[in-house]
């Protein structure tokens, strides 16, 4: 076993001295219905921002579909001088619907006039406790939806298969870029379109269309390639560089037959499932095409020394057997990329 027999162990994080963390978030419909339409796929993208404000983290990037997502998630470390009255009012006051009303301001307010400090400061704590934390962004903007979708459809109970799984990013290195390829390719290894930037609910399109906040996301990528500063990277290099790293990396090529009609060049997804069966290694190009559980099940994904810090840090986690962290891909020749969970059986899904 990769982690101690018992009860279900809390989720992976970070160690709290780590000033960024990074966690690929997923999550699907009870019964995995297809559900979500244009309408329900453009409000969650709308709830995702108001609480990627209201929490502090910030969206690398995300992918959208009809029964599930993907969002890609940088949490900074908690600061040490938390928001003022004010500005923790304004955050939430910027949540709309019946979140963002002026309860918070009033609460406060009548708690400092009264001298009540300590009953004001363990009111401030709740909402705090929601912020620079990836499972409070993730509750809040999963509860959230499912209010909003059920008032819409009409329906009562639970519209989320189980809790969210996530995998904790090194984001350092190429690490990142190939998680945020693999969300991006979402909708092509879907046959949805034929390049990302045509889906409308993920980050990339987001950023090629004008989206600010999808761009600076993707920044981060770019800077991650790179071993640059996030401010190192000029913003009208952040796409194109970004796309070039997305199709280089997770795209086949596409040519023509002897006719001269379209056609799509690359190794099938049959020979390359044919491939990693015979314990063969495929390139990163091919992998990210497949829908691969280490994306989403191997708990933490980075180089080996990153995994392995992980392992030093939770090792009481896990049993008195497993002696190091780091397990390689099964199936990806990549010598950077390790994960901490070691997946035997269907490896793709």
């Amino acid at each position: 076993m990769w982690f101690k027999r018992g009860m279900r162990q809390g989720r992976i994080k970070a160690p709290q001295d780590h000033p960024v963390a990074y966690y690929h978030c997923v999550s699907r419909v009870v019964d995995r219905r297809q559900v979500f339409g244009d309408l329900e796929r453009e409000h969650f993208v709308t709830l995702m921002r108001e609480y990627e404000a209201f929490c502090g983290v910030r969206i690398v990037t995300y992918s959208v579909l009809s029964n599930h997502f993907h969002v890609l998630a940088a949490v900074p470390q908690r600061p040490q001088e938390l928001l003022s009255d004010n500005a923790l009012c304004e955050r939430v006051e910027a949540l709309s619907g019946k979140a963002g009303d002026q309860t918070c301001r009033q609460v406060l307010e009548q708690l400092r006039l009264a001298g009540h400090h300590q009953a004001a400061e363990e009111y401030r704590a709740r909402y705090f406790a929601r912020m620079w934390d990836i499972s409070g962004f993730m509750k809040l903007l999963k509860q959230r939806f499912s209010q909003w979708f059920n008032r819409q459809h009409g329906r009562r109970g639970t519209l989320w298969e189980e809790r969210f799984k996530s995998v904790l990013v090194e984001g350092a290195g190429a690490t990142l870029a190939t998680m945020a390829a693999y969300i991006d390719l979402n909708s092509v290894r879907a046959n949805l379109v034929d390049d990302p930037k045509n889906y409308r609910w993920c980050g990339y399109a987001e950023a090629m269309a004008g989206g600010k906040k999808a761009q600076e996301g993707l920044a981060l990528v770019v800077a991650g390639v790179r071993q640059v500063e996030e401010e190192s990277v000029p913003t009208s290099e952040v796409l194109p560089a970004y796309r070039v790293w997305l199709f280089g990396e997770g795209e086949e090529n596409e040519g023509t037959d002897a006719a001269g009609r379209p056609v799509r060049k690359g190794i099938p997804r049959e020979q390359v499932l044919a491939v990693m069966a015979a314990k063969g290694r495929v390139s990163q190009a091919e992998f990210l095409r497949l829908r691969v559980r280490y994306f989403t099940d191997g708990a933490v994904l980075g180089t080996r020394e990153f995994v392995d810090e992980i392992f030093r840090a939770l090792r009481s986690r896990f049993g008195p057997k497993r002696k190091d962290g780091a397990r390689r891909m099964r199936g990806l020749e990549s010598p950077e990329l390790y994960t901490l969970r070691d997946l035997r059986l269907n490896v793709t899904e």
